[in-house]
């Protein structure tokens, strides 16, 4: 432990003489709390009789990630140690031996590089708003996720149904396939997004609540944590400071902030399990029912031929909506989607023939 602190604080130390402004500040001060860590176990191994060894030498990684900032940029390493910090983040989480604030600090460290990742060279989060142009409007989601619905109920039941039509089964054969297919995979859906919406929904709320037990225990550590948020996205020292000292002193803001900032979560949009559900239901079923619909209302060749042009209808304007969400070409999408939907959907009629074959046979 005491060696890995040293490390990191030696780290921190060569990334902060490769950047520049509040960035730098605050790697500084993430090397300072590293080699606070660092005392710390030394303090522990002398209380146990033992000597505390010299400072550890930088190992291979320290000199290639220093290397790599000073040679390139820090961006370039930002990425790997985030992901480096968010698996430590729960390092000291049940050791008997670390104090409660270094738990606080592991964690805190992994929330302020991500603001450090999404941040300019000097700590600007409008830098954000500059690179990423793409982002629209949908904030919630939820009119991506009934796109995707809709994408995943309409190929799957459009191979279902083309694979009964090439084996040849009559149409009432094939209506009743469509049918359960639109069910079974409309009600499936909804359950698994409940659940998983569900589970979600808890995991968030326990974050919290660990939060909210956090600022009750060590109120201190969280206002040192949330003033080094607000100074990875750009706040200067002091303020960063006097605005985390002022949100702290009522408890219910204080929590509403750090779930926000610290966890990146909304309070009072945790997700509604029953709302996703029905959702997804809904968004699969309108996919699902396009090539359904032609077999309701006629039978043979003729609802075959336009169960087959609807789907391509359907698949294209699917893939044009995708297209524009992601910020692509509606005409190069649809067509896409046209592709991978239609060569799904005609490879299972193949199969669906050969069986049919194979059983008449």
């Amino acid at each position: 432990m005491l060696a890995s602190e040293q490390r990191s604080a030696a780290l921190y130390d060569g990334l902060a003489e490769a950047s520049t402004g509040s960035r730098r500040e605050v790697l500084t001060e993430l090397a300072a709390v590293e080699r606070k860590h660092a005392a710390h176990w030394a303090d522990k191994l002398t209380e146990l009789g033992e000597s505390v060894p010299d400072p550890a030498r930088h190992g291979v990684r320290t000199r290639m990630l220093t290397w790599l900032a000073r040679r390139f940029s820090v961006d370039a390493v930002l990425p790997y140690l985030n992901r480096a910090e968010h698996a430590d983040a729960g390092l000291y989480h049940d050791d008997a031996d670390a104090s409660a604030a270094m738990a606080v600090d592991e964690r805190s460290h992994a929330r302020v590089l991500s603001r450090l990742q999404d941040s300019g060279a000097d700590g600007d989060p409008r830098d954000i708003q500059r690179r990423e142009r793409w982002h629209r409007g949908d904030r919630s989601g939820a009119l991506r996720a009934g796109v995707f619905g809709v994408n995943d109920g309409l190929v799957s039941n459009t191979s279902l149904v083309m694979g009964f039509a090439g084996s040849g089964a009559s149409s009432s054969m094939i209506l009743l396939a469509g049918l359960a297919g639109l069910l079974a995979g409309a009600f499936s859906m909804a359950a698994g997004e409940y659940i998983s919406m569900r589970s979600q929904k808890e995991s968030y709320e326990r974050e919290i609540s660990l939060e909210s037990q956090e600022l009750r225990d060590d109120p201190e550590a969280e206002v040192e944590e949330l003033a080094l948020i607000y100074r990875a996205k750009g706040l200067g020292a002091d303020e960063a400071e006097r605005v985390a000292v002022t949100i702290m002193k009522d408890r219910d803001t204080a929590l509403d902030t750090m779930a926000r900032e610290e966890l990146g979560l909304d309070p009072d949009e945790l997700g509604s399990p029953w709302s996703a559900a029905i959702s997804s239901l809904l968004a699969f079923a309108l996919g699902a029912v396009v090539v359904v619909l032609p077999y309701i209302f006629a039978s043979g060749v003729a609802a075959l031929a336009v169960a087959i042009a609807s789907a391509c209808m359907a698949l294209f304007v699917v893939g044009a909506a995708i297209g524009l969400l992601n910020g692509r070409g509606a005409m190069r999408s649809g067509a896409r989607q046209l592709l991978v939907g239609g060569g799904a959907a005609l490879l299972v009629y193949v199969i669906g023939h050969l069986a049919g074959a194979h059983t008449a046979a």
